[in-house]
């Protein structure tokens, strides 16, 4: 039975270009859609640039460009990251269209009409110097529960906490860096809380992933509020009805942005958007990362709830990309641009190694550098490339480019290959593509296995037409597996199916072999990864990160500078080498560790925001320098004796400064 699907992958923001990250989604995504299309199944895929807010006016700004040529520029390049990283949308389009619009005003009327919009006096910040209201990530100050600084206006990078912005000490605006004030404001909100009931019933309904769920369950448990769907101007975005300086929310025209898509690729190709959306007859389906699904799981569909709108079928929440098991790193140049990527390597070792890691779940996976040489080589290379090259050349070269028939073995070798299709199609279709490539490596392996027994480079020698009858086995074998890897490598089966003289392929294939057919001269399907290569791209992705030569202006500075102190003010500050005797993690807080440093006699308990770059393990033994007369501060978790020093811009990218290895703990540092 055949089915008919709308798939789309989160709209990425137009601020920035596309990096590895992203493309978690999108390969995951593309996987997807293609092995459905390869079942025989209708799957449209669409997407869209997110184009409105705040960061993208003001990007544009600083620029010297209007938002629209900013967003038009952004959009020819990511089509073409993505065009080159062979994922292929039915439709991709932009969020500021005449049908984002239209369809935003049509969802907040029915949710006017149904009661669910309510007005409400704010209080939010205001940057006076350039005249705007500024959203909470423009805001920074100290942390009002443990008093870190640098902290933005929604949550604490050092301890976790979440907060109002109002809550911040000392905030100043990371646009002017000056103090902002607050001003009072009409604003917009939509009841949420109204649809905890039918938001209920639609996660029994298998909305979301059993652990997705849980994670709501403590959201219904604290309580939905009320959502803010509106912003003051000056704002990019659209007009809220009837207001002259009131925008609807990005987040509000955001996941609208799936329905415009869809709505422009109907209109383009004679189809009925209300009957394509609403009927019932196309199952819809969203992946999104688990950053988001608050947004997805809750807002978005109680919106068309209101709107009286069909819901999605599901939500498929995927985790984050860590590189080399911690953050995606510029000063590392592990934060890999699309582009760069596709400078230095084929995009084909990409989309085969996120799916050797994908299974479905919302577990972060981690892009290990050597792990990804070694498997591109070994796997892809070794096993799924190696059975057609050794075999299709003889071939062509001997035995006049024709396959025979199989024998009862060969026959064998293709029907347990052909038997595994129904476990390989259930892996994909529940997003378990690392288990579908370990069906297919292992069936590759199998399929080796009877290249070594039966030695066609020796057999040739004596009786040409066995090895005609072993080789067209082989290749029936390849030709297979290509089929099995197809989502994953549409490039590498579009070579296979050129070589071999096919039409391209389907799962509907598998079971039918070629016999007395006649192939092309064979093309080398994928190159091994060259280390240097990747070490090459790695290089170029800290140098894009490097810091302009010219100093900035104060004005460009992300914080203003603290007050000026004298040179008898710092040399008040007591450096001592420390020597780390114990270390462990800070139970409710994600970014700090708890130190115990030894100075030659003398020991100090320190917590410090470095968990993210460094475990426990690492530190034990470890010496450090340590601000040793600090006054000690009381912190929500105990009581924090020093400071050890450190350097960077934060997060997994925090570096402690060492000293000699002969210093010795107690020592002072001039």
């Amino acid at each position: 039975m055949t089915r008919k699907m709308l798939v789309t992958s989160a709209l990425p923001y137009a601020n920035g270009p596309i990096h590895i990250g992203h493309l978690v989604e999108y390969l995951q995504t593309d996987i997807w859609v293609r092995f459905q299309k390869a079942c025989g199944h209708t799957c449209h895929y669409f997407c869209a640039d997110d184009t409105h807010g705040t960061p993208i006016m003001i990007r544009a700004k600083s620029e010297g460009v209007t938002p629209e040529q900013l967003i038009e520029r952004v959009h020819h390049e990511d089509v073409q990251d993505f065009t080159d990283f062979e994922i292929e949308f039915d439709n991709y389009y932009t969020t500021h269209s005449d049908e984002n619009r239209q369809l935003s005003e049509r969802i907040y009327h029915e949710a006017l009409a149904a009661g669910s919009i309510v007005q409400r006096t704010v209080k939010q910040a205001f940057d006076e110097q350039e005249q705007m209201w500024l959203p909470d990530r423009y805001i920074k100050g100290t942390c009002p529960r443990c008093s870190a600084e640098n902290q933005y206006g929604d949550s604490c990078d050092m301890c976790g906490a979440h907060y109002r912005a109002t809550e911040l000490i000392n905030p100043v605006s990371a646009v002017s860096g000056r103090p902002p004030v607050l001003r009072e404001s009409t604003h917009y909100f939509f009841k949420l809380g109204d649809y905890a009931a039918a938001l209920k019933d639609l996660f029994k309904a298998g909305y979301v992933q059993a652990s997705v769920k849980r994670k709501l369950d403590e959201w219904f448990a604290a309580g939905l509020k009320d959502w803010d769907i509106s912003r003051d101007g000056p704002y990019f975005g659209f007009k809220i009805p009837g207001e002259d300086d009131k925008y609807f929310y990005v987040w509000l025209d955001a996941p609208i942005g799936y329905m415009a898509s869809c709505k422009n690729y109907c209109d383009r190709n004679g189809l009925d958007f209300e009957h394509v959306w609403n009927s019932g007859e196309y199952e819809v389906y969203h992946f999104i990362g688990k950053d988001i699904m608050y947004f997805h799981a809750l807002f978005w569909p109680a919106l068309l709830i209101a709107a009286k709108l069909r819901r999605p079928d599901k939500l498929f929440v995927h985790g984050f990309l860590t590189v080399n098991g911690q953050k995606m790193s510029k000063s590392k140049g592990t934060f890999i641009m699309a582009r760069t990527f596709l400078k230095h390597l084929d995009p084909q070792y990409l989309r085969y190694y996120y799916a050797t890691k994908l299974s479905g779940d919302v577990d972060d996976i981690d892009l290990n550098v050597d792990d990804f040489v070694s498997r591109v080589n070994a796997d892809l290379v070794g096993k799924l490339a190696n059975l057609p090259s050794r075999s299709g050349p003889m071939l062509t070269k001997k035995l006049d480019g024709k396959l025979g028939m199989l024998d009862d073995e060969g026959r064998k070798l293709i029907d347990q290959l052909a038997q595994a299709k129904d476990s390989i199609i259930a892996d994909y279709e529940t997003l378990n593509y690392a288990a579908a490539i370990r069906r297919i490596c292992a069936l590759a392996d199998v399929s080796n296995k009877y290249v070594e027994d039966h030695q066609p480079w020796t057999l040739i020698k004596t009786d040409p037409e066995k090895t005609r009858t072993v080789l067209t086995a082989v290749l029936n074998a390849s030709r297979i597996l290509t089929i099995y890897l197809k989502p994953v490598l549409p490039a590498f089966a579009e070579k296979m199916e050129r070589f071999l003289n096919i039409p391209p392929q389907t799962f509907a294939d598998v079971a039918t072999p070629l016999e007395n057919h006649p192939i092309n001269p064979f093309e080398r399907l994928i190159e091994r990864i060259e280390k240097q290569k990747v070490d090459a791209m790695i290089e170029d992705s800290k140098q894009d990160a490097a810091p302009p030569a010219a100093e900035p202006s104060a004005a460009a500075l992300d914080e203003p500078l603290a007050d000026e102190c004298t040179i008898d003010d710092f040399m008040k500050v007591d450096l001592r080498i420390a020597k780390i005797v114990k270390a462990s993690a800070v139970e409710g807080a994600d970014k700090l560790l708890s130190l115990e440093l030894d100075l030659g006699g003398l020991t100090k308990h320190v917590f410090a925001g470095i968990a993210k770059a460094y475990t426990p393990e690492d530190l034990v033994g470890r010496l450090v320098v340590c601000v040793a007369n600090l006054k000690p501060r009381k912190m929500k978790f105990g009581l924090s004796e020093g400071m050890v020093c450190a350097a960077g811009p934060g997060g997994s990218d925090i570096f402690l400064i060492s000293p000699d290895t002969g210093a010795k703990p107690g020592q002072r540092v001039h």
